[in-house]
């Protein structure tokens, strides 16, 4: 299949109100002239990314104020995307993570981040699929995963359990999709510099973010030539393919006692749970 042509063509963002959503909604319209469906928690925020857009770049903007750990939502999103348009692309980029020992995260906590992270993106995809099929548009579907879906992560214990799900999800649809006129692609990223690194406990961590303005861009342009499977970063890609060399609990208790010391660091330092 050639590329996606994203100008004047709608595609809707999860997660829209900060961070790597923001971005890449901000170069959807700005560098592809994408009408977009901006979807977040926070209406204010969702409000200004919106006005700015349509304002620098020219483009329509839709906003959905939506909580997507809630099933409700996820369809009323879907329902008012589709509403009156035709959606060319989903980015399902929405997520929460706990940064901590696995018995701080309380149950509902927990019960939330599992519904935001995977619920609501199994729904939104098995809704979207066979809409962009019938559509017959070669659209598309990009999940926004985790570097630690690849590598277990401990004291991001159930995040990392969450993101491994949409790592194989993704991976599994790109192929069960093979010959339709759509594409689904997994986007997987490190560390990213966003509102969800920014507390104590990762000051340690921080010389290994991507700034969030890179990520978009390698984002958008993965999703735009359809790739499979995307890590963005050089020292990314090229420490995932070393990880695989190296025994599989040498890597993960390399990662585990990294965080365990940028956990101890915030501790002394008076840090408090991210």
């Amino acid at each position: 299949m050639k590329g996606m042509d994203f100008r004047g063509r709608w595609v809707v963002v999860t997660g829209a109100s900060a961070g790597l959503g923001r971005e890449m909604a901000q170069r959807l319209a700005t560098q592809y002239g994408a009408n977009l469906v901006l979807t977040a928690r926070r209406k204010e925020l969702l409000d200004e990314l919106a006005k700015e857009l349509r304002e620098s770049a020219g483009v329509e903007v839709l906003t959905v104020v939506a909580d997507l750990s809630r099933i409700e939502d996820a369809d009323r999103l879907f329902d008012e995307a589709t509403a009156g348009r035709d959606v060319y692309g989903v980015i399902l980029n929405a997520g929460v993570t706990h940064f901590g020992a696995h018995d701080e995260l309380k149950w509902d906590a927990f019960e939330r981040m599992l519904d935001t992270n995977v619920r609501s993106v199994v729904r939104l995809t098995t809704r979207f699929v066979p809409y962009l099929e019938r559509l017959d548009q070669g659209g598309g579907i990009m999940l926004v995963s985790s570097m630690a879906g690849f590598t277990p992560t401990a004291y991001q214990t159930a995040y990392s359990a969450t993101k491994a799900f949409l790592v194989n999800y993704g991976c599994c649809l790109y192929h069960e999709c093979a010959g339709k006129n759509l594409s689904i692609t997994t986007f997987v990223p490190g560390g990213i510099v966003t509102d969800m690194t920014a507390g104590e406990r990762f000051d340690t961590l921080r010389t290994w973010l991507m700034p969030v303005e890179r990520c978009a861009r390698e984002a958008v342009e993965a999703f735009r030539l359809r790739r499979y499977l995307h890590v963005p970063g050089v020292v990314y890609r090229v420490g995932l393919v070393v990880t695989r060399l190296l025994p599989h609990r040498f890597v993960t208790g390399r990662v585990a006692a990294t965080y365990r010391k940028a956990l101890a660091v915030a501790a002394r330092n008076g840090g408090v749970p991210s």
